[in-house]
């Protein structure tokens, strides 16, 4: 990828780019819906993501083009008066990133011409909108000299979706980028950015992305639904026991003072929360361990309580999960992200990668009217200079 994104970027302004870099896309391997209810999400970055060839220019004018979007033609911006516009798409994750920056006193002083190419696929759930604000993050700190850690370039990130695009996104998406290991996930509390790399080796393993194609249409009202359920649970708790989050519990404990909740369903939503959170927690240590068998069996149940307990898993995720379970050659498999559609992760034999996709694929559109896409990766690095 990196001399096809050289030979695009000459191609299109004419002349060689000063540098290429990297910013991977994510996915959340387990410890899904509980980063509100302060416990540790556990991403891995990917060996997808966003590719930029850029160069410095002489004067205040950026020069965007992006060869996933090219309808859009080049895109222009002033480094002196970056703003918002609809009309500018995708662009504006970018334009958002060198608002932040701006905006916090780093000095940009020269514009520069890019050329972006990702090879996530658009709307499967591995965060590329991240991807390119990273991607952009870390091409500014090289080129203007500005020495800013990976975990501020995260936190730029987030505050340029959150500020610039409207996003309301928390930050593990940006955080997996930046912050992305070969061979590792990430165990992160997203509230205090405490962190710790754990070794995910997939030797003769790939992580196959199987696309539903449902879109999300209940995943934001439910979203906000959800954390009301789980603030009413959390209040009842703490009219028994001393607790600033719902995920300060062990599931010991939750069993002991469950009865103090007195609304079933703010019951199961709490339920989902102290379990998961120890699902995630027992993931560490059994990759520590290198027993990925007892990590994909970790992987369907967290899909069991997301589907019954927390309701955010759809038929489509349901049906997908369920045939991925019944496939040789399947470590685990499990809904990723919001729910109510989007895509399942699942850890495959990678020689059985090829079966599982026509299996999979044909049993899915027969049960549902729908084709899914799969898109297979392996652990990536985190955001760089190449």
């Amino acid at each position: 990828m990196k001399e096809t994104i050289k030979r695009q970027f000459e191609a299109f302004f004419g002349k060689d780019p000063e540098a290429i870099f990297f910013a991977p896309g994510r996915v959340n391997l387990i410890g899904e819906h509980i980063d509100y209810n302060g416990g540790c999400v556990f991403p891995c970055a990917l060996s997808l993501g966003t590719y930029a060839a850029a160069s410095k220019r002489a004067d205040e004018k950026i020069r965007f083009y992006s060869v996933n979007f090219k309808n859009s033609g080049m895109i222009e911006a002033d480094i002196t008066a970056i703003e918002y516009r609809k009309e500018d798409d995708w662009a504006n994750y970018p334009k958002g990133v060198v608002y932040v920056m701006k905006a916090a006193g780093r000095k940009i002083e020269t514009g520069f011409d890019v050329v972006f190419h990702g090879d996530i696929p658009g709307g499967a759930g591995l965060s590329s909108s991240a991807s390119i604000e990273v991607c952009t993050a870390v091409l500014l700190n090289d080129f203007y000299k500005l020495n800013l850690p990976p975990v501020e370039l995260a936190k730029i990130s987030q505050a340029a979706e959150n500020r610039f695009v409207g996003m309301n996104c928390g930050i593990m998406d940006q955080f997996a980028s930046a912050m992305g290991k070969k061979d590792n996930a990430i165990l992160l509390n997203c509230n205090t950015l405490e962190y710790e790399y754990v070794p995910l080796e997939l030797k003769d393993e790939t992580i196959l992305i199987a696309d539903t194609n449902k879109k999300r249409e209940l995943a934001g009202s439910k979203y906000n639904e959800r954390r009301a359920e789980c603030a009413s649970a959390l209040e009842m708790l703490q009219n028994g026991i001393k607790i600033k989050d719902i995920c300060a519990l062990t599931p010991e404990k939750f069993e002991k003072y469950r009865r103090l909740i007195t609304n079933g369903t703010a019951e199961k939503r709490a339920k989902h929360a102290v379990y998961e959170n120890a699902r995630t927690l027992k993931a560490v240590e059994l990759l520590n361990k290198k027993d990925i068998a007892a990590f994909g069996r970790l992987m369907n149940e967290s899909h069991v309580s997301l589907r019954y307990d927390y309701e955010v898993s759809c038929k489509e995720l349901d049906v997908m999960t369920d045939l991925a379970w019944k496939q040789k050659g399947v470590i685990g498999a499990r809904m990723t992200g919001a729910g109510f559609g989007g895509c399942a992760v699942c850890i495959v034999k990678t020689a059985a990668v090829e079966d599982f996709k026509n299996n999979v694929g044909t049993a899915y559109e027969k049960a549902t009217g729908m084709k899914a896409e799969f898109y297979a990766a392996q652990t990536g690095r985190g955001a760089g200079k190449l």
